[in-house]
């Protein structure tokens, strides 16, 4: 059976409830899970560039080095996360109180496609901790390299500094309840349809011709209780007023 655009109104207006319910419900539990249940993580990271191995007294840069500290940038973001300097990272800093693989699994690195600036970035529940993790691997980072490719050309572009008053990254309470209330939505209405298909009761005139391709003869009404109340006032005054009319006879 098709339905026109009256009939996806009838069906709103008919379980607007359940709709509003469920919007509500969900919009309300993931805001509170967002605002009071969950952590927030904070975010800090340092920006290391791989520059040109030509010396700073050369006036033109040599493309074939710049690509050659292009394709570094790629071998310096596998090295970094490895024992070698992450364990140099450890016995430096004990009171990290993490281990190399716990480093390793913490510490995201990143390029922009055609430059020689990698970007690690530390997230913790801790601001303060994450920058100096951070600051600490980049420093490590930058001293271990000379030593596993005989070549000194990091150069540390900016560190993460340390903030009384920190800004989380996660989670995004007010993306969060946004998204609830949108999910909510969607899942409420299709219910609404949903249960509308299900459905298939015949309740009115509409529903016989469609289904039996019938005329409705008669219909019987649907009483309410008060409808009752209401008959038998009527009955009652009907009553004495017939038994009046009978005394005045």
């Amino acid at each position: 059976m098709e339905l026109e655009f009256k009939d996806y109104l009838r069906i709103l207006r008919k379980r607007l409830v359940l709709i509003v319910s469920i919007t509500l419900l969900s919009t309300l539990a993931v805001g509170l899970i967002s605002y009071f249940v969950l952590p927030p993580v904070y975010e800090a990271s340092t920006k290391i560039i791989v520059k040109s191995n030509e010396q700073a007294g050369i006036a033109q840069l040599d493309i074939n080095a710049i690509n050659s500290d292009l394709k570094l940038v790629d071998t310096y973001k596998e090295v970094i996360k490895t024992p070698a300097i992450m364990d140099a990272v450890v016995a430096e800093h004990p009171e990290f109180n993490m281990s190399s693989e716990e480093l390793i699994q913490k510490v995201r690195v990143s390029s922009v496609n055609d430059t020689q600036v990698m970007t690690l970035v530390i997230q913790d529940g801790d601001y303060n901790k994450a920058a100096k993790v951070v600051n600490a691997i980049s420093e490590a980072f930058q001293t271990e390299i000379p030593r596993i490719m005989k070549v000194d050309n990091i150069t540390i572009l900016n560190q993460a500094k340390l903030k009384d008053a920190p800004v989380p990254v996660k989670p995004n309470k007010v993306m969060n309840t946004a998204i609830a209330f949108l999910l909510g939505l969607l899942v409420s209405v299709g219910l609404a349809f949903l249960l509308e298909f299900l459905d298939d009761s015949v309740k009115t005139e509409a529903d016989i011709e469609a289904l039996l391709g019938l005329p409705t003869l008669a219909v019987i009404a649907r009483l309410k209780p008060e409808d009752y109340k209401i008959h038998a006032s009527e009955q009652q005054v009907k009553a004495g007023a017939n038994k009046h009319a009978t005394l005045n006879q």
